[in-house]
């Protein structure tokens, strides 16, 4: 995915990103605080929210094979299972119930299958919405701040997944962390924002 000449207002905010490169396969990070822009910049990536200028080349991405969790994940009405297996039913994929009892097992959520899904914890509830985001096989998966009010090993279980899937089958990932030592283990290259623009990135 390549971003150039992107600008979007808000208020009297402007985002105003002259190029981003998001390397296909790789665990991209994006730094910066609180008010840089962060949010903005990913609903633009999604077609959340419009730009006022400039392109995002998805370069064969569609928003079909592309997903963003945000902190407080919506669930839906009904079981864990049914939310977990919602995005599959959404784009008519078939059902493999091994594999979603293999990750819900995986995620320590196997015996709240059948438990109401809006009764889970806010950690659980952050590890549902990652196996729902995970199910359909994306090619790009945006996290904003999804990592954020989990225990530590709840934490750790949603990290070593990433990196399986990364092992065998890598997607490209655009993750938004407050934790820098989490976000420095995990991600390949760091993007750091700054009043709305990219101001640096390492690698």
């Amino acid at each position: 995915m390549k971003i150039t000449d992107l600008k979007k207002n808000m208020g009297s905010f402007s985002l105003e990103i002259d190029h981003l490169d998001i390397e296909p396969g790789k665990i991209h990070g994006l730094a910066g605080h609180n008010g840089c822009g962060k949010t903005i910049l990913l609903k633009t990536i999604m077609g959340i929210l419009e730009p006022d200028k400039g392109t995002i080349d998805l370069e064969g991405l569609n928003h079909r094979s592309m997903t963003m969790m945000m902190q407080r994940p919506y669930l839906l009405h009904g079981s864990v299972y049914e939310n977990v297996i919602y995005p599959l039913k959404l784009r008519n994929m078939e059902v493999d119930q091994a594999e979603v009892d293999r990750l819900l097992e995986r995620a320590g959520l196997l015996a709240q299958k059948n438990q109401y899904a809006r009764s889970l914890s806010s950690g659980e509830r952050q590890k549902l919405s990652f196996l729902r985001a995970i199910i359909f096989r994306p090619e790009f998966i945006i996290m904003d701040e999804t990592l954020s009010n989990m225990d530590p090993d709840s934490e750790k279980i949603i990290t070593d997944m990433i990196k399986e899937i990364q092992e065998t089958d890598p997607v490209t990932w655009l993750i938004v962390t407050h934790q820098t030592q989490r976000r420095d283990d995990l991600c390949d290259v760091i993007h750091y924002m700054e009043k709305g623009r990219i101001i640096n990135e390492t690698a």
